[in-house]
C-alpha cells in the first residue's frame, strides 16, 4: 500500500498520527505539509477572566495547521498535567491533540533554559510517553543554542526515545549564536539520528539563499531526513502579499513542510498569512479541506 499523505488525513485520523509514521506521511505529501509553533500558554483571543475563548493551537488548526507545535513548555505543563488557557486541562499531549483535531509537537532545547524545556533523554522520553508527536530540538532568541549542541543533544535524545519517535532538529534563526547554515552542519544531525530538520526557509535569514537551500534540503533528504522551512524571524507578521515569494521559493527548493514562527499575535503567527501561503503550495483544495474536516466521520 502506498503511504498515506497527511494532507489527505481527517481530524480523528491526523490527531492520531506521531512518531515515525508522520515523518513518512510528511514525506509523502511533496512538500504540502503546514506547521504552526504556538505559545503553550497563550490564548491570544480568550479575553475572560474565566478562562473562556479560543487557544492559539485551536485557531491555528482551523486556518490550516496540519501539526502544532508548542513553545516555552514549562509555562503549561509541570510534568504530569497541560495547562491552556481557552482549553482546559489535559492528562496528555494524545488528549491535546484529539481537541484541537492536529497532532502536537513540543519544542526543546540545549543548553541554558528551563530544566522542564531541555533537550534530556529524561524529559523527552516522558513527552512521547504522554503522546508528544513530534519532538523539535531547536533554541529560542538570546539562547545561544549552536549547531554543535544540537547535535549532541540530538544523539541523545534519540538514544533516549528510541527509534520511533519523531526527531527533527536545527535552527529557525541564530538564536544567539551566529554561525551560518551549511548543509554539513544541517546532515550533521541527520548523522545523530534526526529523521527530520529545521532551516531558515530562503528570505528569512541573511545569507539563507535558495541556492543554498536547494543543495542542503536535497542534501538532507539523501541522507534520510525530511526538511522543515522555517519562518522564524517575526516574518509571519509580514504583509500578505510577502508570502507568496517565500511559499513558492520553498517549493522550488524541495521543502517538506512549511513552519510559521509565533511572534505576531502573542504567541503564534499572523492567521491570514498561514492561509495565503498554504494557498500558494496547495491550493485552495486542499487547505479549504484541512480547514473544514472536523472528526469522527459517517462510515
Amino acid at each position: 500500500m502506498d503511504q498515506q499523505r497527511i494532507l489527505d488525513l481527517d481530524r480523528e485520523q491526523l490527531a492520531a498520527l506521531r512518531g515515525s509514521a508522520l515523518t513518512r506521511a510528511v514525506a509523502a505529501a511533496e512538500g504540502r505539509t503546514m506547521i504552526a509553533e504556538v505559545f503553550a500558554e497563550r490564548a491570544a483571543l480568550s479575553p475572560h477572566p474565566d478562562g473562556r475563548g479560543v487557544h492559539n493551537a485551536e485557531l491555528m488548526a482551523a486556518f490550516g495547521a496540519d501539526i502544532v507545535i508548542l513553545n516555552l513548555i514549562e509555562r503549561a505543563w509541570d510534568g504530569e498535567r497541560l495547562t491552556l488557557p481557552g482549553l482546559g486541562t489535559f492528562r496528555s499531549f494524545a488528549d491535546l491533540a484529539g481537541a484541537i483535531g492536529c497532532p502536537v509537537g513540543v519544542n526543546l532545547e540545549p543548553g541554558d533554559v528551563p530544566e522542564i524545556r531541555r533537550a534530556a533523554p529524561e524529559h523527552a522520553k516522558r513527552l512521547v510517553d504522554m503522546g508528544a508527536a513530534l519532538l523539535c530540538i531547536t533554541a529560542n532568541p538570546g539562547t545561544g543554542g549552536s549547531y554543535d549542541a544540537m547535535a549532541r543533544v540530538t544523539g541523545e535524545v534519540r538514544a533516549g526515545v528510541g527509534a520511533d519517535a519523531a526527531v527533527w532538529s536545527g535552527k529557525m534563526h541564530h538564536a544567539g549564536h551566529p554561525e551560518r547554515v551549511t548543509t554539513a552542519r544541517l546532515t550533521a544531525l541527520v548523522d545523530a539520528g534526526a529523521d527530520g530538520v529545521v532551516m531558515p526557509l530562503p528570505g528569512t535569514l541573511p545569507g539563507v539563499t535558495r541556492e543554498l537551500a536547494a543543495e542542503a534540503v536535497a542534501a538532507v533528504q539523501d541522507a534520510g531526513a525530511v526538511v522543515m522551512g522555517a519562518i522564524g524571524t517575526s516574518q509571519e507578521g509580514a504583509h500578505v502579499n510577502v508570502v507568496p515569494q517565500l511559499a513558492l521559493n520553498a517549493k522550488e527548493a524541495g521543502f517538506d513542510a512549511h513552519h510559521f514562527g509565533d511572534s505576531y499575535i502573542p504567541g503564534m503567527c499572523d492567521p491570514e498569512v498561514m492561509d495565503a501561503y498554504s494557498v500558494a503550495i496547495r491550493g485552495r483544495r486542499h487547505t479549504w479541506n484541512r480547514m473544514a474536516l472536523s472528526g469522527r466521520r459517517a462510515v
